[in-house]
Formats: structure tokens, sequence, C-alpha cells
């Protein structure tokens, strides 16, 4: 019922930038927040950054000052610009939304995206 499609993951090396897109689509009624996890190999799954609607965001530590997070409403995206980067970055990113579907009222669903590859080399 609703897709999550991310791109902008790729090699970079230590200081430099990616940014990150995800799309939502499907039987959308509206899109309460989105976010990013990461997962390095052995580690868990990490919050990185989350938007609700109406509110304003939030980091974790590692990644404050250094990652952006921001949504284009009308193109249900979030985008993740990832600057000053570091190896330590480096782990598959997934997009998530808290999506209210179309026809099944008011109750929040979470959504997941296939996941990006983002290696930063030293």
């Amino acid at each position: 019922q609703v897709q999550l499609v991310e791109s902008g993951g790729g090699l970079v090396q230590a200081g430099g930038s990616l940014r990150l897109s995800c799309e939502a689509s499907g039987s959308i009624f509206s899109i309460e927040g989105m976010g990013w996890y990461r997962q390095a190999p052995g580690k868990q799954r990490e919050l990185v950054a989350s938007k609700r609607s109406g509110r304003s965001a939030d980091y974790a530590d590692s990644v404050t000052g250094r990652f952006t997070i921001s949504r284009d409403n009308a193109k249900n995206t979030v985008y993740l610009q990832m600057n000053s980067l570091k190896p330590e970055d480096t782990a598959v990113y997934y997009c998530y939304a808290q999506v209210i579907v179309r026809g099944v009222g008011s109750t929040e669903s979470d959504h997941w995206g296939q996941g990006t590859q983002v290696t930063v080399s030293s």
C-alpha cells in the first residue's frame, strides 16, 4: 500500500558530503513523520534523524551539527543532507514514514525503505 524508495547513497571520502532522498508513494492519506535510521555491520539499527509534522527535528548526538533532515510535504519526500562525513558514518541508511493510510481510519503505520549504502573512506 505504501512504498518508500531511497536514493543518494554511495562512496565518499572522509570530510565529504552526501544527500539522501526518500520518496513515499501509494495509498497515503497523510504522513505524520519521516526520518532515517542506520545500521552498521555488527551493530544495532540506530535512529539518525526524525521529523514529525509541526515539530522540530531530532538528531542523534553523533550527527548533530553535521546532518540536516528536511521534508518536502508536497512530494512526500524526506532528505538527509550529510556533511563532514566520518568513517564511522558508514552504514546502510533506511528511511521510514509514519503514515495514515487512505481508507483505514486515523491509525498510523510505519513503513520502511529498502536501505541505501553509505560508505565513508578514511
